[in-house]
Order: structure tokens, then sequence, then C-alpha cells
């Protein structure tokens, strides 16, 4: 089983579009949505939900006004300030909790019950091309890579139960603990880069994450022609950090008319030049060697 983990380093590459792209490109896959912080994948999935299950990470404290005393320990122990104090009444805030339990274990009296809370939900569906794995947190909840983690795993079951050998995942932006998560025992990572100052400065970024791990990483580069000068930057890194060049998509107005009908860019016109690129860089990155399977060429 092979897992390619799409990402960016930052927002806005068009990893999402250029995921959705590929799912209608293999024979056959299980789709992951691990940007659970902001899933938009299903916008052009258009996934059927077949299972839905709540997703519980955490725990939030909740004082019990019964038994509270009002002596306030709990509202001085609160670095985070989620103790709020009303008419001689304390409370807690469940938005600015972040689940320590230091009042729960100093509290005198014990009057601070500390529960389990469900921080979001995950889904099993089905799409137009593949089964997929996808969630939704929360507003304003922790625990994104414990789901990333989650929905992965639950990805790879669906690939074992459908003898499936191929996962493609869109990974979550940045460099953070979602995106650790997304890229563990990964097979390899494609890196989508924009040629702009930022996107070479996240993209280094999110390279070095997976020299960290180990993963193997390529690199594509999205609206290329935008910025002549930035990409032959990017393609320099590449070549200083031996990274595989998988190729190059340009500018397309396509890619948004796609997105407007609920379409991936190849269903939309695979006769554009992007959607061309697009296929492109699939055959390229299934040739590396980190993801290479005969029967998925």
């Amino acid at each position: 089983m092979k897992e390619l983990v799409i990402l960016s380093g930052k927002g806005g590459t068009g990893k999402t579009s250029l995921t959705a792209a590929f799912a209608g490109l293999a024979p056959a896959l299980v789709l992951c949505d691990a940007d659970v912080d902001a899933a938009d994948l299903h916008l052009i999935m258009a996934p059927d939900i077949q299972q839905t299950h709540d997703f519980v990470g955490g725990h939030e404290a909740v004082i019990n006004q019964e038994i509270c005393t009002a002596c306030g320990t709990c509202f001085d122990l609160c670095r985070f300030n989620a103790v709020q104090a009303v008419d001689n009444t304390f409370r807690v805030d469940t938005l600015d909790c972040e689940g320590c339990g230091v009042c729960v274990d100093l509290c005198p009296e014990k009057a601070i019950d500390f529960p389990q809370k469900t921080c979001g939900q995950w889904f099993v569906s089905n799409t137009r091309f593949c089964p997929m794995v996808h969630a939704r947190l929360g507003i304003a909840e922790e625990n994104s890579g414990r789901l990333v983690a989650l929905v992965r795993e639950q990805a790879r079951k669906q690939a074992r139960e459908k003898h499936i050998d191929l996962i493609l995942t869109d990974g979550p932006p940045g460099i953070g603990c979602p995106v650790i998560a997304s890229m563990g025992q990964a097979g390899a990572v494609l890196i989508v880069a924009e040629p702009s100052v930022s996107g070479i400065h996240d993209m280094k970024r999110v390279a070095d994450l997976a020299a960290h791990f180990k993963v193997p990483a390529m690199v594509c580069i999205n609206k290329f022609d935008l910025n002549p000068g930035q990409t032959r930057e990017i393609e320099a890194i590449a070549r200083d950090r031996h990274l595989e060049m998988a190729g190059k998509i340009p500018f397309d107005p396509a890619f948004t008319r796609a997105m407007i009908q609920i379409k991936t860019l190849v269903e939309y016109d695979e006769h554009c030049p992007a959607a061309r690129a697009t296929k492109d860089i699939w055959h390229a990155v299934m040739a590396h060697p980190a993801m290479a399977v005969d029967r998925l060429m």
C-alpha cells in the first residue's frame, strides 16, 4: 500500500484542486482529506456520506455549582483565563479552556468535573471516483493532529478492506502538528509550490520537515508562468536539495470554472493547458521509486 500526501507549506497554492484532479486519474484509490481544520475537498468531490462518527478528544472543565464555594482558587490558577467570575459565581468558558486539568486537581472542594468532549466528526463516504475519508473539526477545537491521525488510519483501513493499493491524502497547510500527523509513514509527499516570496519560504520549510522524517519529497509549481524569476528559484532550490521536479502547471482560469461546476479540472476540460500539465505531473509522481506500483500505472 502506498500513500501520497500532497502538501504546500502554506494555504492557497492549489493543493486541494490538484488532489481532486489526481483522484479522477487513478484507476483505484482511497481519498483522504487530512486538512481537518478547514476541510474543503468535499466541495469538489460531493461525497455521499455512508458513516458518521463523533471525534472525542481532550477534556473540558465544568464547575459544579452545588459544590463550589466560590473560593476563587480555579480563577487564580487558570493561566488561560478560562475561568470567569460573575456575581461571585465562577464558570468555565469552554472556548478558552485548554483542558489542562490544573483546576480539577487543585480545587479544594473537588467541585470541578472533567468530562471528555466531542471536538468534531469524521466520515466515510463514497464519491464518483473512489471511497473517501474526511472530517470536520469543531469551531475553536484543539486536537487536530489526533483527528488527522484518525482519518489517515481509517483511510488505510478502507484501503485494506477494499484491496486498494493507493491512498491519496490532501494534507493541511503549514508545518505544524497536523502536517506532522499527515506525513508519518507516508510513501512520498508532493509539495505544491507557488512562485512567490512566501511560497518559496514555506516550500523550504515543508521540504525540511519531509527531510527530517525521511519521507521522499517531490515538487510541482502551480501558476509557474506568473513569475518566471521565482519559478527559476524554486527549480534551483529543488536541484540543490535533490528534490525531484514533478512538473509545472500554468495559470489557467479553468481551475476556477471547474470548481464552480463542482468538477475536477480534468472532468471540466481535460484538454486545457493546466489539465494536460496535471496529467503529466500525475504520471511523473507515480513513476517515482517511492510510489511505483505496477498495476497503478
